[in-house]
């Protein structure tokens, strides 16, 4: 999956944020297949279930697991025509998502093998927060952080400092109408 470049710095990070917010009694729902990150949160003691590669853009089959108190979305927003179908649709009180952020240097990611594997929105992070917020969310709190490479050039040593990952974990907000309810 990751062709000798698994992101050691981004799941460490990642464990860290999950486990300052969400406990290991709470069942998740991760969107996306089954993947290393689920294996790591599942061997950390975490209860997570994974959607099963369903076009989450048209279907809404994961509502199935209504009695999932914690939705995770770790990369998974940028390849959505439309993020916001998706966090209505979502039945947990709890969000943990974490996206790639938008660089100035560099254009949208795209895998030329694997139409699954492309960006239609990378974001900012102002630009994500006002998708939660409209999607009814509100952010308890966020982190964001760098990721360096060892090539040489000049958009590697960018990347020093930049902040290129954006996580949030958010909470259903109490005055949210879902659009999608009967």
């Amino acid at each position: 999956m990751y062709e000798g470049k698994y992101p050691h710095k981004r799941y460490r990070l990642t464990l860290a944020f999950l486990k300052k917010h969400i406990s290991t009694e709470e069942a998740i729902l991760d969107l996306g297949v089954d993947n290393p990150f689920s294996k790591i949160m599942r061997n950390e003691g975490f209860d997570v279930r994974n959607t099963k590669g369903e076009d989450l853009d048209n279907d809404f089959s994961f509502e199935k697991y209504s009695k999932v108190n914690v939705v995770t979305a770790f990369e998974i927003f940028e390849h959505l025509v439309a993020p916001y179908n998706v966090l209505t649709h979502i039945k947990a009180n709890k969000l943990v998502a974490s996206i790639p952020m938008r660089l100035w240097f560099a254009s949208a990611y795209r895998s030329k093998t694997d139409p699954w594997d492309r960006h239609y929105h990378e974001f900012e992070d102002w630009q994500f927060n006002w998708l939660l917020e409209k999607a009814g969310w509100e952010i308890k709190d966020s982190l964001k952080w760098t990721n360096p490479t060892k090539k040489i050039g000049l958009r590697p040593l960018l990347r020093w400092f930049t902040n290129r990952y954006y996580i949030v974990y958010a909470e259903r907000s109490s005055k949210f109408q879902n659009p999608n309810s009967p």
